[in-house]
């Protein structure tokens, strides 16, 4: 491990905004590069540049917050391999690890320690193509899945994956979470109290605290 690195745009420390973890004091390590192009996506600025880093410097980085929380995220953290060796070390550590995920890569090598948080993405994301549905049947209890909805035809296409891949049944929470800018979230939560969907409706508190901005 120790001539391993990986790319990354910024580690900080900061309230979770979402998960099931929403609330919590995390450090986030966001890592550079992603193969998608969501079209509601807020962290394009993860797309390219950052700096390399051997993973021993990112876990002491880390463990230097003395938080026991931390995101993996991106970008699309799996995009670079090394992640996986990483996620391991500091798994070993006894820090309790999330990734953020678009699933568009295959999870099945993620170390078990590591709670996966799955986004599927909706048609109006422009990269419902890129889903990787083999990845759900590697999906633990302790794992959850997010939908991020712009309207009501992404709406409409998540029940029906929610049903057809019985992903309530699977993992421990199922995210519908309204596209900043695109989806009224009062409007959203009708739909889902109209249809008693068995999901939670997830804002991202870090935006509601600090606004839409790099580094919270």
């Amino acid at each position: 491990m120790e001539s391993l690195s990986l790319r990354i745009t910024e580690v900080f420390h900061s309230i979770q905004g979402e998960s099931l973890s929403a609330g919590k004091p995390t450090v986030f390590v966001r890592l550079t590069g992603c193969p998608l192009r969501c079209n509601y996506c807020d962290t394009a600025y993860a797309f390219e540049g950052g700096e390399r880093h051997l993973l021993e410097q990112l876990i002491k980085r880390v463990l230097d917050y003395r938080c026991g929380d931390v995101c993996i995220t991106g970008g699309e953290p799996l995009a670079q391999p090394n992640v996986l060796p990483y996620m391991k070390a500091l798994a070993d550590t006894g820090l309790n690890l999330s990734i953020e995920t678009s699933g568009a890569l295959p999870i099945d090598a993620i170390d078990t320690r590591v709670r996966v948080v799955l986004d599927l993405k909706t048609p109006a994301s422009g990269e419902q193509h890129r889903n990787l549905y083999e990845n759900i049947p590697h999906l633990k209890p302790c794992d959850e899945v997010k939908f991020v909805l712009c309207d009501r035809a992404d709406y409409e296409w998540a029940r029906l994956t929610l049903d057809r891949y019985q992903l309530v049944e699977r993992v421990a929470a199922v995210h519908f979470s309204p596209s900043q800018g695109e989806l009224d979230p009062a409007e959203l939560a009708e739909w889902i109290l109209a249809d008693r969907a068995p999901v939670r409706l997830q804002l991202q508190q870090h935006k509601v605290i600090w606004g839409d901005k790099q580094g919270v």
